[in-house]
């Protein structure tokens, strides 16, 4: 252990190296304007081979949206002395765009170091965690020693975007490639502190209420229906779920479910008119035991009453909708693992957590495997120069070699 933390602590050059080759290599999506992450995953690719790496594939996803026609999904496997089984290090290789480039002190895509810190889009989100992966191992290939178990990266499309083209594709279609023992590590989330070793998440429910009624002049309101009017009777019954899915889950902060109206859309454009059509926007996220089908009936049942009261016409539209995986057991052996690793190498207590929002950990939880999601981040990601730490990339990277080692 003290000579992969030793091997480590060298390794400062090679951070800002690789992360100023990934960083020059604009990787966004279709849906975010961009050609998608086929010229990174060939860099890396490059990358990978100039390591030692022996055993590289490639899992393609087919799109048509983008000018190769698919999206790449790598693997890379180092062979333990245990071939039954792997820890995977899951990263992803899609960045989402600049934003604003008047916000930005520096070119996105060009690294800029200031002591410690590392600007430019993609530093922290992901290439933190794929180049802490990276590190641990070119400790083994280097000094040419196998780990206890097999070391696997995963370098993943679309994470950014729903994940179709990315880890899904390779679990929907090439699932074979993991084991029912494997171990999975995603470096996505995580405080400055290292505590938050996140285990489960809610469900997310995004759904788009349109109330319908009759538009007239403010002044002779019988002879419309407000639709305003019905819009926040409706939103007020919504907002009664919270003491009707009222149980609380200590893993999750908050606690409990939450149900806020959010977004609302204009409707008319003058004072002295009554609305005839309302759209509002709802944002639940859920405790994993609820279920979102018997959600939605209760929403609908409630519609109707307000439908009956106020004479207008409800329709709804789910923008978006994740059940809930199966959590991350606190005592299953990854996030015994994880805890362990953090201890050792940043000291305090970690705590196993529930997050409100979705990671590409579900998808994996949803089939059984052990996945806990962990880096040391600052919290730039999607921000204007979004930064990530030197320090914490080699930190992060003995967490890693030590969930290896064990």
């Amino acid at each position: 252990m003290q000579d992969l933390f030793a091997f480590i602590d060298s390794q400062t050059d090679y951070v800002v190296d690789l992360q100023r080759g990934l960083t020059a290599i604009p990787a966004v999506g279709p849906k975010n304007g961009g050609e998608g992450e086929g010229a990174k995953a060939d860099f890396l690719r490059g990358h990978l081979r100039s390591l030692g790496f022996q055993d590289v594939r490639d899992y393609p996803a087919p799109d048509p949206s983008v000018p190769r026609g698919e999206r790449p999904n790598l693997a890379a496997v180092i062979p333990g002395r245990d071939r039954s089984r792997t820890l995977w290090i899951i990263s992803h290789l899609d960045i989402v765009p600049p934003g604003d480039l008047s916000l930005w002190h520096s070119d996105p895509y060009d690294v800029v170091r200031k002591g410690d810190l590392l600007i430019g889009r993609g530093v922290d989100d992901n290439q933190q965690g794929l180049v802490s992966s990276l590190l641990v191992a070119r400790h083994f290939l280097e000094k040419n020693i196998q780990p206890p178990m097999n070391y696997g990266l995963l370098f993943v499309s679309d994470e950014e975007t729903g994940s179709v083209f990315g880890l899904d594709y390779v679990l929907r279609e090439h699932g074979q490639i993991f084991g029912e023992d494997d171990l999975f590590l995603i470096p996505d989330f995580g405080q400055p502190d290292s505590a938050l070793v996140e285990v489960a998440e809610k469900s997310m429910f995004w759904l788009k209420i349109t109330v319908s009624g009759r538009q007239c002049h403010a002044s002779t309101p019988e002879e419309g229906r407000n639709t305003l009017v019905a819009s926040a009777d409706l939103i007020l019954r919504i907002r009664g779920l919270y003491a009707e899915y009222a149980d609380r889950d200590g893993l999750f902060d908050p606690a409990m479910s939450t149900f806020e109206p959010t977004k609302k859309e204009a409707n008319v454009g003058n004072i002295n008119t009554i609305p005839g059509r309302d759209v509002f926007y709802v944002d639940m996220r859920v405790l994993p035991h609820y279920s979102l089908d018997a959600l939605l009936a209760r929403i609908q049942e409630m519609g109707r009453e307000v439908e009956a009261a106020h004479e207008v016409g409800i329709a709804y539209e789910t923008v978006q909708r994740e059940q809930a995986a199966p959590p991350t057991p606190p005592d299953a052996e990854i996030v015994r693992r994880t805890m362990a690793a953090v201890r050792r190498v940043y000291g305090g207590e970690p705590k196993a957590v529930g997050i409100g929002g979705g990671t590409v950990a579900a998808f994996l939880r949803r089939r059984g495997f052990q996945a806990v999601v962990w880096a040391t981040l600052m919290h730039f990601a999607h921000q204007p120069n979004e930064t990530s730490s030197i320090a914490n990339t080699l930190g992060d990277a003995k967490v890693m070699g030590a969930v290896l080692l064990g």
